[in-house]
């Protein structure tokens, strides 16, 4: 791997502040998850900067008013809304089929944290895991050729520095044989979205295609539903704008513009931290381990037929 990349931007810095002189016209953006949140501040950075929006959501009245407000404050009206559940493979094929234009920005942001009790989804998967990783594999699975059209086409998977609470358990993904727990589980889906970012630069940068995942930070938004708050330190907790910094430099800042497969925090490359402290930083070398990436791609494709 190349040198490990630096930018002037840091801990404190905002999504605006990082597209500062940055003109996305004629680019298109797809937000998951961007009603609420890191995910809104994303698309609202991302619109301001000129880039076509198109907010994919659960709930599309949310999603309406999150546009609505993206559109009086950046002026541009450009600004979509298509719903999308990330647990239903219909769903996610008939949001897929829709999509007519070049894809330039895709960020996989949608996500849900600390599921207090096993639930599945309809197909029967562990549901963090369903909704944190495999609905974003499917769905990019199902972008390719709109992310091949767009020449330069950049996959930003958001994850969690929770990573480093599980790997990717192979054997027993699902939770069928050992106990569940909340974090492991969620820790597992956020390993799993980092290795996502690693195999799609590795199959798919021959087509201009790269990815890279990051972890934008504490943020009080909707992810801590089941938690009830966020539990990092004060001085460790980010504004949503500040959180959705990472995910706009990946997406769109030139400073990225030769990053794949690597891990970012504070708008800056992670070193690789194999014992990480409580709320501490780095990524885990399980995370970005090539052999795990191959292995999850290959065992993920016939869990979205």
């Amino acid at each position: 791997m190349s040198s490990t990349i630096s930018t002037p931007f840091g801990f404190g810095s905002t999504a605006d502040e990082v597209l500062n002189g940055v003109d996305l016209s004629g680019r298109s953006a797809l937000v998951t998850g961007g009603a609420s949140g890191i995910g809104l501040e994303t698309a609202r950075s991302l619109a301001r900067a000129g880039a076509t929006v198109t907010i994919a959501v659960r709930d599309v009245d949310a999603g309406n008013k999150a546009a609505a407000d993206i559109i009086a404050s950046t002026g541009n009206d450009d600004v979509r809304v298509q719903e999308l559940d990330l647990t239903d493979v219909r769903s996610i094929s008939a949001f897929s089929r829709r999509w007519n234009i070049p894809l330039h920005m895709l960020i996989l942001n949608a996500g849900i944290m600390a599921v207090p009790t096993l639930e599945r989804s309809g197909q029967g998967h562990e549901l963090q895991f369903a909704t944190n990783y495999l609905g974003h594999f499917a769905l990019t699975m199902n972008l390719y050729p709109w992310l091949e059209r767009a020449t330069g086409a950049r996959v930003v998977s958001v994850s969690s520095n929770a990573h480093h609470f599980s790997p990717v358990v192979f054997d027993d993904i699902d939770f069928e044989q050992r106990p569940y727990d909340p974090w492991s589980a969620y820790g597992q889906s956020k390993t799993a979205d980092i290795l996502l970012a690693v195999e799609i630069t590795r199959r798919w940068s021959s087509a201009g295609i790269c990815a890279n995942a990051l972890n934008p930070g504490a943020i009080a938004t909707n992810l801590q539903r089941y938690t009830g708050e966020v539990l990092t330190p004060v001085e460790k907790r980010k504004t949503p704008q500040q959180g959705a910094a990472t995910s706009v430099l990946l997406a769109a800042s030139p400073l990225a513009a030769d990053a794949g497969g690597r891990y970012f925090e504070d708008c800056n490359e992670a070193p690789v931290v194999s014992e990480p402290e409580m709320f501490g930083g780095g990524v885990n070398p399980w995370a970005i381990d090539p052999e795990s990436a191959q292995r999850l791609w290959e065992l993920s494709i016939p869990l979205i037929s």
